[in-house]
């Protein structure tokens, strides 16, 4: 079967579960990297959040510099101008901390653009409305989180609630992080987006441990793999869904992002997008090399599954090439299910050839 065929029917053989370290690894550099970030530069807080001036104007024949340099002229040194959107529609918004006069902006704006003064709005924006915006995000967030975490031990158990979390505070980390380093604007925009992209993830693992717990159920009554192994086996299985499911989610966020305000100038649908991007991105990443490794790790601690480790051989642990299968039992000439050496299957998989009795063979 070709590679594709083999992702379309779930039957990859990929190491996911073995190679956690590498995994962690790598999300513990992007991690590091934006607490650092955070720590010396901190987040670019639009002026919901700091409180600040805002002026917002039909643009006419003016550009961005245009406008940049009549409000410098008005004593406005320090601001920042962006173009929203496209043709005829175009207007040109300016924000800062504070004017010594802000008419006179207002009436620099108006000459410039050759709009009248009262269509030129003005807007003052006071600190503690931002301050409202992130206690209420803050406490969203904390209450999304224990009902998370309550259906998922209630659906599934506690140890995978505790994947899902780890999955979910790797996501919260990764997004800060990034526009940490590159100092994206963060407007009350960006915290519905952040919020948004918590259900994505939650989705993509809920998927995968729907069939972790599916074949959990086969392998306690097989016993012919480890219960890494078996994590990773429900990964592959459902790996095409997982990207179906995250490639289908971003193209539209894609589009708004990269076409509507990058070519068409839509930029208020940046702010946005661009934290759905992030998030989708990190979320579909987590949701397999996050969560699911976590998982196992925690499973093998358990008694039952480190008596099976031990009893399969020293070497157990490691996850080895997957089936590419659903677990199911796998049977000798007289229906035992004892393990034996693995053998090669069509396709490049391998399964457990099982140990038949010394008694005459089988034609």
């Amino acid at each position: 079967m070709s590679a594709w065929s083999r992702l379309y029917n779930g039957q990859t053989s990929v190491e996911f579960v073995s190679r956690w370290k590498i995994w962690f690894a790598a999300s513990l550099a992007l991690i590091l990297l934006g607490v650092a970030a955070l720590l010396t530069r901190g987040l670019n807080l639009g002026i919901d959040f700091e409180g600040g001036l805002s002026w917002e104007t039909p643009a006419g024949e003016a550009s961005v510099d245009d406008a940049r340099d009549a409000v410098a002229a008005a004593g406005l040194a320090e601001s920042e101008v962006q173009e929203l959107g496209a043709g005829d529609d175009r207007s040109i918004r300016v924000q800062a901390e504070e004017a010594e006069s802000p008419e006179d902006v207002t009436a620099a704006l108006a000459e410039l653009t050759g709009a009248d003064e009262n269509d030129v709005s003005f807007q003052e924006v006071g600190p503690s409305w931002g301050e409202e915006i992130t206690e209420k995000a803050v406490r969203a967030l904390l209450v999304f989180l224990v009902l998370v975490s309550l259906y998922i031990a209630l659906r599934f158990e506690w140890k995978m609630a505790l994947a899902t979390l780890a999955a979910l505070f790797h996501d919260i980390l990764v997004t800060v992080g990034v526009y940490a380093l590159f100092g994206f604007p963060v407007t009350p925009a960006t915290v519905i987006a952040f919020l948004t992209i918590l259900g994505y993830s939650i989705y993509d693992g809920i998927v995968v441990f729907d069939r972790v717990d599916e074949n959990a159920r086969a392998l306690t009554a097989t016993n012919d793999r480890t219960y890494s192994r078996m994590v990773n086996d429900s990964l592959n299985q459902v790996l095409m869904r997982t990207l179906n499911t995250s490639i289908t989610a971003l193209l539209p966020i894609g589009s708004l992002l990269f076409i509507g305000s990058g070519v068409l100038g839509a930029t208020t649908l940046q702010e946005f997008a661009l934290a759905l991007f992030v998030g989708l991105l990190s979320g579909a990443y987590s949701s397999i090399f996050i969560a699911s490794p976590v998982l196992a790790l925690l499973k093998e601690r358990e008694e039952r599954w480190t008596q099976l480790r031990g009893r399969l051989g020293p070497d157990a642990h490691e996850v080895g090439r997957s089936s590419g299968r659903p677990v199911s039992p796998i049977e000798g000439d007289d229906g035992d299910t004892a393990a034996g050496p693995a053998r090669r299957r069509p396709g490049g998989s391998t399964a457990v050839q099982a140990r038949g009795r010394k008694k005459g063979r089988r034609r």
